[in-house]
């Protein structure tokens, strides 16, 4: 199979960002056997490709919320629906208990557009340095907001019933940091006196907080 491909983001010639397909589309494979190594999979022959390969029932399905921070988040992107590789594109459902949040995270390659369904969500993001200038808006069902790429964004619903949202992202795998998660759950963990030093605190608060379960909601 011959798969011509183009650049969408470059940091120089020879290292690419992020890759797109000139064919109509690139099926991620597991096996190599008949496949191309693109972006990360291998890319079946289109003449393999199959109406399951762009479909995914997932997005359906309410999850569960009961977890520390109220919220389960679904995805639907090339792992779950190989024919999203090399189209840029890639969509998430959350759920949220009454109360819960998505907490502070970023999408190292993506941007995202997200639509309220059911309830009412807190939303907001925050500049980079130095005027770390917070935006922030409270939707209704119908409404959307915009989280530019790699910065610190989360929703947080503010009713006494669930809420539900989705969003669409510019990768078929954006990525994601949860804050909390990467800064006090990492493994090994950063080193109390760098903590210490970072948040102006006491070491007795790091270390409480680096002994806590930092919950993936992902």
């Amino acid at each position: 199979m011959k798969t011509q491909l183009r650049s969408k983001k470059t940091l120089s010639k020879d290292h690419f960002l992020e890759i797109e397909s000139i064919d109509d589309f690139c099926v991620a494979a597991n096996d190599s056997k008949y496949a191309v190594f693109v972006n990360g999979k291998f890319c079946n022959d289109p003449k393999l490709a199959k109406a399951e390969d762009f479909f995914f029932s997932g997005l359906l399905t309410p999850r569960n919320t009961s977890n520390p921070v109220g919220s389960t988040v679904t995805q639907a992107n090339v792992a779950q629906i190989p024919g999203l590789n090399t189209l840029g594109i890639s969509m998430v459902r959350i759920d949220y208990a009454p109360y819960g949040q998505n907490p502070p995270h970023t999408h190292p390659r993506a941007s995202e557009i997200l639509v309220v369904l059911e309830g009412s969500l807190y939303v907001g993001f925050v500049t980079s340095n130095p005027d770390n200038h917070l935006f922030t808006k409270v939707l209704y069902p119908g409404e959307a907001f915009v989280f530019p790429e790699g910065l610190i964004h989360f929703q947080f619903n503010m009713g006494k019933t669930n809420a539900v949202a989705l969003a669409a992202l510019s990768s078929q795998n954006p990525g994601v940091i949860t804050i909390a998660n990467a800064v006090f759950g990492s493994d090994p963990k950063i080193s109390a006196d760098v903590l210490t030093k970072a948040f102006q605190v006491d070491k007795k608060v790091v270390d409480y907080l680096q002994a806590q379960f930092w919950w993936p909601n992902n």
